[in-house]
Protein backbone atom coordinates (compact mmCIF):
# COMPACT_ATOMS: atom_id res chain seq x y z
CA UNK A 1 0.00 0.00 0.00
CA UNK A 2 3.05 2.63 1.02
CA UNK A 3 4.58 1.71 -2.44
CA UNK A 4 1.41 2.51 -4.17
CA UNK A 5 1.16 5.84 -2.35
CA UNK A 6 4.55 6.66 -3.04
CA UNK A 7 3.96 5.76 -6.92
CA UNK A 8 1.52 8.29 -7.03
CA UNK A 9 3.31 11.06 -5.71
CA UNK A 10 4.00 13.84 -8.50
CA UNK A 11 0.72 16.06 -8.93
CA UNK A 12 0.78 17.49 -5.46
CA UNK A 13 4.57 18.83 -6.19
CA UNK A 14 3.40 20.22 -9.92
CA UNK A 15 0.89 22.09 -7.43
CA UNK A 16 3.35 23.40 -5.00
CA UNK A 17 5.76 24.28 -7.81
CA UNK A 18 2.70 26.22 -9.22
CA UNK A 19 1.94 27.61 -5.99
CA UNK A 20 5.05 28.71 -4.48
CA UNK A 21 5.98 31.23 -6.39
CA UNK A 22 4.78 35.11 -6.67
CA UNK A 23 2.90 34.96 -3.32
CA UNK A 24 5.82 33.44 -0.98
CA UNK A 25 9.04 34.88 -3.09
CA UNK A 26 7.32 38.37 -3.72
CA UNK A 27 4.19 38.72 -1.61
CA UNK A 28 5.72 36.96 1.74
CA UNK A 29 8.76 38.45 1.59
CA UNK A 30 7.25 41.80 1.36
CA UNK A 31 4.94 40.82 4.29
CA UNK A 32 7.97 40.26 6.18
CA UNK A 33 9.34 43.38 5.16
CA UNK A 34 6.60 45.90 6.03
CA UNK A 35 4.33 44.29 8.63
CA UNK A 36 7.51 41.55 10.66
CA UNK A 37 5.69 38.78 11.97
CA UNK A 38 2.71 40.50 12.30
CA UNK A 39 0.63 38.73 8.79
CA UNK A 40 1.43 35.03 9.44
CA UNK A 41 -2.15 34.72 10.90
CA UNK A 42 -3.05 35.31 7.26
CA UNK A 43 -0.92 32.61 5.86
CA UNK A 44 -2.76 30.22 8.04
CA UNK A 45 -6.11 31.44 7.57
CA UNK A 46 -5.67 31.61 3.87
CA UNK A 47 -4.40 27.83 4.19
CA UNK A 48 -6.98 26.46 5.89
CA UNK A 49 -9.94 28.13 4.59
CA UNK A 50 -8.58 27.14 1.10
CA UNK A 51 -7.73 23.80 1.93
CA UNK A 52 -10.83 21.57 0.68
CA UNK A 53 -11.62 23.56 -2.33
CA UNK A 54 -7.87 22.63 -3.43
CA UNK A 55 -8.17 19.10 -2.22
CA UNK A 56 -11.41 18.45 -4.20
CA UNK A 57 -9.54 18.52 -7.54
CA UNK A 58 -7.47 15.46 -7.12
CA UNK A 59 -10.32 13.93 -4.99
CA UNK A 60 -12.83 14.54 -8.13
CA UNK A 61 -9.48 12.75 -10.45
CA UNK A 62 -9.78 9.81 -8.15
CA UNK A 63 -13.48 9.41 -7.86
CA UNK A 64 -14.24 9.49 -11.70
CA UNK A 65 -11.11 9.53 -13.49
CA UNK A 66 -12.38 12.84 -14.95
CA UNK A 67 -11.33 16.78 -14.24
CA UNK A 68 -12.81 19.12 -12.48
CA UNK A 69 -13.63 20.93 -16.42
CA UNK A 70 -15.56 17.31 -16.81
CA UNK A 71 -17.20 18.01 -13.79
CA UNK A 72 -18.50 21.41 -14.02
CA UNK A 73 -19.76 20.77 -17.79
CA UNK A 74 -22.26 18.07 -16.22
CA UNK A 75 -23.46 20.66 -13.89
CA UNK A 76 -23.92 23.08 -16.86
CA UNK A 77 -22.28 24.35 -19.85
CA UNK A 78 -22.94 28.21 -18.73
CA UNK A 79 -20.43 27.33 -15.60
CA UNK A 80 -17.84 25.81 -17.75
CA UNK A 81 -18.81 28.63 -20.55
CA UNK A 82 -18.08 31.16 -17.45
CA UNK A 83 -14.76 29.85 -16.29
CA UNK A 84 -13.63 29.40 -19.86
CA UNK A 85 -13.74 33.77 -20.08
CA UNK A 86 -12.53 34.43 -16.41
CA UNK A 87 -9.71 32.01 -17.76
CA UNK A 88 -8.77 33.54 -20.65
CA UNK A 89 -9.15 36.88 -19.09
CA UNK A 90 -6.53 36.69 -16.66
CA UNK A 91 -4.06 33.42 -17.97
CA UNK A 92 -1.65 36.36 -19.94
CA UNK A 93 -1.42 38.91 -16.54
CA UNK A 94 -0.76 35.52 -14.51
CA UNK A 95 1.67 34.24 -16.79
CA UNK A 96 3.28 37.59 -17.31
CA UNK A 97 3.28 38.38 -13.24
CA UNK A 98 5.26 35.27 -12.79
CA UNK A 99 7.95 35.46 -16.24
CA UNK A 100 8.99 38.77 -15.34
CA UNK A 101 10.00 38.01 -11.45
CA UNK A 102 11.90 35.30 -12.91
CA UNK A 103 13.54 37.25 -15.91
CA UNK A 104 14.15 40.06 -12.88
CA UNK A 105 15.98 37.26 -10.63
CA UNK A 106 17.92 35.87 -13.84
CA UNK A 107 19.31 39.05 -14.96
CA UNK A 108 20.77 39.43 -11.59
CA UNK A 109 22.37 35.74 -11.43
CA UNK A 110 23.72 35.18 -13.91
CA UNK A 111 23.80 38.70 -16.11
CA UNK A 112 24.34 38.46 -20.01
CA UNK A 113 21.44 40.90 -20.48
CA UNK A 114 19.14 43.37 -18.32
CA UNK A 115 16.65 43.53 -20.71
CA UNK A 116 13.89 42.02 -18.96
CA UNK A 117 11.36 40.79 -22.11
CA UNK A 118 14.73 39.47 -23.78
CA UNK A 119 14.89 36.92 -20.19
CA UNK A 120 11.49 36.38 -20.45
CA UNK A 121 11.54 35.05 -23.85
CA UNK A 122 14.39 32.78 -23.14
CA UNK A 123 12.99 31.49 -19.91
CA UNK A 124 9.36 30.66 -21.66
CA UNK A 125 11.24 29.20 -24.75
CA UNK A 126 13.23 27.01 -21.97
CA UNK A 127 10.05 26.13 -20.39
CA UNK A 128 8.56 25.32 -23.92
CA UNK A 129 11.40 23.34 -24.72
CA UNK A 130 10.78 20.79 -21.54
CA UNK A 131 7.33 20.75 -22.18
CA UNK A 132 8.33 19.55 -25.74
CA UNK A 133 10.54 16.88 -25.51
CA UNK A 134 9.66 15.69 -21.97
CA UNK A 135 5.91 16.09 -21.79
CA UNK A 136 4.20 15.12 -18.43
CA UNK A 137 6.40 12.47 -17.14
CA UNK A 138 9.92 14.72 -17.40
CA UNK A 139 7.61 17.66 -15.98
CA UNK A 140 6.34 15.43 -12.80
CA UNK A 141 10.31 14.12 -11.91
CA UNK A 142 11.85 17.67 -12.50
CA UNK A 143 9.68 19.15 -9.84
CA UNK A 144 10.72 16.69 -7.62
CA UNK A 145 14.28 17.68 -7.67
CA UNK A 146 13.16 21.64 -8.50
CA UNK A 147 10.93 21.12 -4.27
CA UNK A 148 13.58 19.36 -2.96
CA UNK A 149 16.43 22.11 -3.83
CA UNK A 150 14.33 25.38 -3.41
CA UNK A 151 13.57 24.07 0.63
CA UNK A 152 16.54 22.71 1.50
CA UNK A 153 18.61 26.67 0.23
CA UNK A 154 15.37 28.37 1.99
CA UNK A 155 16.02 26.32 5.08
CA UNK A 156 19.35 27.38 5.10
CA UNK A 157 18.83 30.80 4.25
CA UNK A 158 16.16 30.63 6.79
CA UNK A 159 18.68 29.53 9.37
CA UNK A 160 21.40 31.98 8.50
CA UNK A 161 18.86 34.83 9.23
CA UNK A 162 17.92 33.58 12.78
CA UNK A 163 21.59 33.27 13.79
CA UNK A 164 22.88 36.45 12.57
CA UNK A 165 19.53 38.83 13.88
CA UNK A 166 20.14 41.02 16.72
CA UNK A 167 17.00 42.01 16.78
CA UNK A 168 14.11 41.04 19.21
CA UNK A 169 11.43 38.85 17.83
CA UNK A 170 7.84 41.00 18.04
CA UNK A 171 5.24 38.04 17.11
CA UNK A 172 1.86 40.60 17.76
CA UNK A 173 -0.49 39.53 15.09
CA UNK A 174 -1.43 42.61 13.05
CA UNK A 175 -4.88 43.48 11.14
CA UNK A 176 -3.98 46.19 8.21
CA UNK A 177 -5.65 48.83 8.46
CA UNK A 178 -6.15 51.67 5.14
CA UNK A 179 -6.95 51.49 2.08
CA UNK A 180 -3.17 51.04 0.79
CA UNK A 181 -2.81 48.19 3.78
CA UNK A 182 -6.31 46.49 3.01
CA UNK A 183 -4.90 45.81 -0.70
CA UNK A 184 -1.80 45.07 0.35
CA UNK A 185 -3.56 41.93 2.43
CA UNK A 186 -6.33 41.17 -0.57
CA UNK A 187 -3.34 40.98 -3.05
CA UNK A 188 -1.34 38.73 -0.45
CA UNK A 189 -4.25 36.40 0.21
CA UNK A 190 -5.49 36.09 -3.44
CA UNK A 191 -2.23 33.78 -4.12
CA UNK A 192 -1.72 32.68 -0.94
CA UNK A 193 -0.82 29.73 -1.20
CA UNK A 194 -2.04 29.97 -4.73
CA UNK A 195 -5.30 31.01 -7.44
CA UNK A 196 -8.45 28.87 -6.77
CA UNK A 197 -8.36 27.51 -9.69
CA UNK A 198 -5.31 25.79 -9.37
CA UNK A 199 -7.62 23.03 -8.39
CA UNK A 200 -8.27 22.50 -12.01
CA UNK A 201 -4.66 22.28 -13.14
CA UNK A 202 -4.18 20.05 -10.08
CA UNK A 203 -6.97 17.67 -11.31
CA UNK A 204 -5.81 17.45 -14.62
CA UNK A 205 -2.44 16.66 -13.59
CA UNK A 206 -3.61 13.90 -11.39
CA UNK A 207 -5.66 12.54 -14.50
CA UNK A 208 -1.89 13.07 -16.51
CA UNK A 209 -0.34 11.08 -14.13
CA UNK A 210 -3.22 7.95 -13.97
CA UNK A 211 -2.64 8.06 -18.07
CA UNK A 212 1.12 7.87 -17.08
CA UNK A 213 1.13 5.19 -14.41
CA UNK A 214 -1.99 3.30 -16.68
CA UNK A 215 -4.38 2.86 -13.35
CA UNK A 216 -6.01 5.99 -11.25
CA UNK A 217 -4.84 6.65 -8.01
CA UNK A 218 -6.94 5.82 -5.02
CA UNK A 219 -8.84 8.45 -2.90
CA UNK A 220 -6.54 8.54 0.25
CA UNK A 221 -3.14 8.10 -1.90
CA UNK A 222 -4.50 11.48 -4.22
CA UNK A 223 -4.85 13.38 -0.56
CA UNK A 224 -1.63 12.09 0.37
CA UNK A 225 0.33 13.62 -2.71
CA UNK A 226 -2.17 17.12 -1.81
CA UNK A 227 -1.47 17.06 1.29
CA UNK A 228 2.75 16.41 1.35
CA UNK A 229 2.23 19.68 -1.73
CA UNK A 230 -0.28 21.94 0.47
CA UNK A 231 1.95 21.17 3.07
CA UNK A 232 4.97 22.43 1.48
CA UNK A 233 3.61 25.64 0.05
CA UNK A 234 2.49 26.20 4.01
CA UNK A 235 6.11 25.52 5.32
CA UNK A 236 7.61 27.87 2.75
CA UNK A 237 5.07 31.01 3.08
CA UNK A 238 6.10 30.60 6.43
CA UNK A 239 9.58 30.55 5.74
CA UNK A 240 9.50 33.50 3.24
CA UNK A 241 7.39 35.61 5.87
CA UNK A 242 10.05 34.84 8.38
CA UNK A 243 13.20 36.05 5.97
CA UNK A 244 11.42 39.12 4.91
CA UNK A 245 11.09 40.35 8.69
CA UNK A 246 14.28 39.11 9.71
CA UNK A 247 16.09 40.34 6.89
CA UNK A 248 14.52 43.25 5.42
CA UNK A 249 11.51 45.05 8.77
CA UNK A 250 11.93 48.35 9.38
CA UNK A 251 15.30 48.55 6.61
CA UNK A 252 14.13 51.35 5.32
CA UNK A 253 13.91 50.09 1.81
CA UNK A 254 11.42 51.22 -0.53
CA UNK A 255 10.71 48.08 -2.89
CA UNK A 256 10.77 49.15 -6.60
CA UNK A 257 8.29 48.32 -8.82
CA UNK A 258 10.57 47.42 -11.86
CA UNK A 259 11.33 43.86 -12.05
CA UNK A 260 15.12 43.89 -12.52
CA UNK A 261 15.53 46.39 -9.39
CA UNK A 262 13.42 44.84 -7.05
CA UNK A 263 15.26 41.26 -7.47
CA UNK A 264 18.70 43.34 -7.47
CA UNK A 265 17.25 45.16 -4.08
CA UNK A 266 15.52 41.90 -2.78
CA UNK A 267 18.84 39.65 -3.52
CA UNK A 268 21.15 41.89 -2.33
CA UNK A 269 19.50 43.53 1.24
CA UNK A 270 19.17 39.65 2.05
CA UNK A 271 23.65 38.87 1.04
CA UNK A 272 23.92 42.85 3.14
CA UNK A 273 22.09 41.08 5.99
CA UNK A 274 23.00 37.28 5.72
CA UNK A 275 26.61 37.74 4.56
CA UNK A 276 27.95 37.30 0.90
CA UNK A 277 28.40 33.26 1.47
CA UNK A 278 24.68 33.30 1.75
CA UNK A 279 24.43 34.62 -2.01
CA UNK A 280 24.03 30.89 -3.47
CA UNK A 281 21.44 29.77 -0.70
CA UNK A 282 19.34 32.95 -1.76
CA UNK A 283 20.12 33.28 -5.61
CA UNK A 284 19.03 29.11 -5.57
CA UNK A 285 16.09 29.47 -3.48
CA UNK A 286 14.75 32.48 -5.51
CA UNK A 287 15.42 31.49 -8.87
CA UNK A 288 13.73 27.83 -8.50
CA UNK A 289 10.98 29.44 -7.02
CA UNK A 290 9.94 31.55 -9.33
CA UNK A 291 11.16 28.98 -12.82
CA UNK A 292 8.72 25.92 -10.80
CA UNK A 293 6.01 28.32 -11.02
CA UNK A 294 6.65 29.77 -14.87
CA UNK A 295 6.50 26.08 -16.45
CA UNK A 296 3.83 25.11 -14.06
CA UNK A 297 1.48 27.75 -15.42
CA UNK A 298 3.12 27.78 -18.92
CA UNK A 299 1.80 24.15 -19.03
CA UNK A 300 -1.14 24.39 -16.99
CA UNK A 301 -3.16 27.12 -18.33
CA UNK A 302 -2.78 26.09 -21.82
CA UNK A 303 -4.14 22.23 -20.58
CA UNK A 304 -6.96 23.90 -19.29
CA UNK A 305 -8.39 26.03 -21.89
CA UNK A 306 -7.62 23.14 -24.90
CA UNK A 307 -9.77 20.80 -22.64
CA UNK A 308 -12.10 23.45 -21.88
CA UNK A 309 -12.19 24.36 -25.89
CA UNK A 310 -13.17 20.43 -26.52
CA UNK A 311 -15.92 20.38 -23.59
CA UNK A 312 -17.53 23.33 -24.55
CA UNK A 313 -17.71 22.41 -28.65
CA UNK A 314 -17.57 19.13 -28.66
CA UNK A 315 -14.49 18.88 -30.65
CA UNK A 316 -10.85 17.65 -30.68
CA UNK A 317 -8.27 19.91 -32.20
CA UNK A 318 -5.35 17.44 -31.80
CA UNK A 319 -2.69 20.55 -31.46
CA UNK A 320 -5.06 22.45 -29.15
CA UNK A 321 -2.33 22.24 -26.25
CA UNK A 322 0.72 23.83 -28.26
CA UNK A 323 -2.06 26.56 -30.25
CA UNK A 324 -2.70 27.52 -26.50
CA UNK A 325 0.93 27.72 -25.27
CA UNK A 326 1.97 29.47 -28.48
CA UNK A 327 -1.17 31.96 -27.71
CA UNK A 328 -0.04 32.27 -24.22
CA UNK A 329 3.06 32.93 -25.23
CA UNK A 330 2.36 35.71 -27.38
CA UNK A 331 0.24 37.59 -25.14
CA UNK A 332 2.35 37.20 -22.01
CA UNK A 333 5.24 38.97 -24.59
CA UNK A 334 2.74 41.85 -25.51
CA UNK A 335 1.74 42.10 -22.03
CA UNK A 336 5.82 42.22 -20.81
CA UNK A 337 6.29 44.77 -23.07
CA UNK A 338 3.55 47.23 -21.84
CA UNK A 339 3.95 46.33 -18.25
CA UNK A 340 7.93 46.17 -17.92
CA UNK A 341 8.70 49.34 -16.16
CA UNK A 342 5.27 48.54 -13.54
CA UNK A 343 5.86 45.47 -12.24
CA UNK A 344 4.47 45.71 -8.86
CA UNK A 345 1.10 47.22 -10.67
CA UNK A 346 1.47 44.36 -12.88
CA UNK A 347 1.06 41.37 -9.84
CA UNK A 348 -1.43 43.71 -8.22
CA UNK A 349 -3.32 43.38 -10.60
CA UNK A 350 -3.08 39.60 -10.95
CA UNK A 351 -3.46 38.52 -7.45
CA UNK A 352 -6.50 41.01 -6.80
CA UNK A 353 -7.83 39.10 -10.16
CA UNK A 354 -7.38 35.91 -8.32
CA UNK A 355 -8.84 36.83 -5.09
CA UNK A 356 -11.62 38.25 -6.55
CA UNK A 357 -12.67 35.19 -8.45
CA UNK A 358 -11.98 33.00 -5.57
CA UNK A 359 -15.50 32.51 -4.56
CA UNK A 360 -16.62 31.33 -8.06
CA UNK A 361 -14.15 28.45 -8.07
CA UNK A 362 -15.20 27.70 -4.26
CA UNK A 363 -18.69 27.52 -4.24
CA UNK A 364 -18.25 25.47 -7.93
CA UNK A 365 -15.84 23.02 -6.18
CA UNK A 366 -18.13 22.73 -3.22
CA UNK A 367 -21.34 21.62 -5.29
CA UNK A 368 -19.27 19.48 -7.74
CA UNK A 369 -17.72 17.42 -4.56
CA UNK A 370 -20.95 17.20 -2.68
CA UNK A 371 -23.04 16.34 -5.39
CA UNK A 372 -24.79 13.59 -7.52
CA UNK A 373 -22.01 13.85 -10.27
CA UNK A 374 -19.22 12.40 -7.27
CA UNK A 375 -19.01 9.06 -5.71
CA UNK A 376 -21.15 9.31 -2.34
CA UNK A 377 -18.08 7.52 -0.54
CA UNK A 378 -15.78 10.08 -2.26
CA UNK A 379 -18.13 12.96 -1.06
CA UNK A 380 -15.89 14.95 2.15
CA UNK A 381 -17.40 14.64 5.26
CA UNK A 382 -19.19 16.61 7.96
CA UNK A 383 -15.91 18.34 8.92
CA UNK A 384 -14.89 19.31 5.53
CA UNK A 385 -17.83 20.37 4.79
CA UNK A 386 -17.63 22.92 7.72
CA UNK A 387 -14.55 24.00 6.66
CA UNK A 388 -15.57 25.01 2.98
CA UNK A 389 -18.96 26.17 4.09
CA UNK A 390 -16.92 28.87 6.83
CA UNK A 391 -14.33 29.14 3.95
CA UNK A 392 -16.61 30.39 1.23
CA UNK A 393 -17.92 32.80 3.54
CA UNK A 394 -14.66 34.04 4.34
CA UNK A 395 -13.85 34.41 0.59
CA UNK A 396 -16.88 36.50 -0.14
CA UNK A 397 -16.27 38.85 2.89
CA UNK A 398 -13.29 39.40 1.89
CA UNK A 399 -13.88 40.45 -0.96
CA UNK A 400 -16.81 42.78 -0.57
CA UNK A 401 -14.66 44.25 2.20
CA UNK A 402 -12.07 45.08 -0.25
CA UNK A 403 -14.68 46.06 -2.51
CA UNK A 404 -16.31 48.63 -0.33
CA UNK A 405 -12.66 49.82 1.01
CA UNK A 406 -11.87 51.17 -2.59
Amino acid sequence: MRKKILQSIGPGLLFAGAAIGVSHLVQSTRAGAEFGFGLIWAVFLAHIFKYPFFQFGPRYAAATGETLLDGYKKMGKPLLAIYYLINFATMFTIQAAVTIVTAGLASQIFGITTNLVTWSVIIMLVSIFILLFGKYRLLDNLMKYIIAILTISTIIALLVAFTNTKEAFNVAQILPSGSVEITFLIAFLGWMPAPLDISIWHSIWSVEKDKSNLKRASKNAAIFDFNIGYLGALFLGICFVLLGALVMYKSGENFSDKGGLFAQQLINLYTKNLGSYSYIFIAIAAFTTMFSTTITTLDASPRAMNKTTNLLFNTRFKKGYWFWIFLLFIGTFCILNYFINNMGMLIKIATILSFLTAPFYAILNYKLITGKHTPENYRPGIYLKIVSIIGIIFLISFSLWFIISL
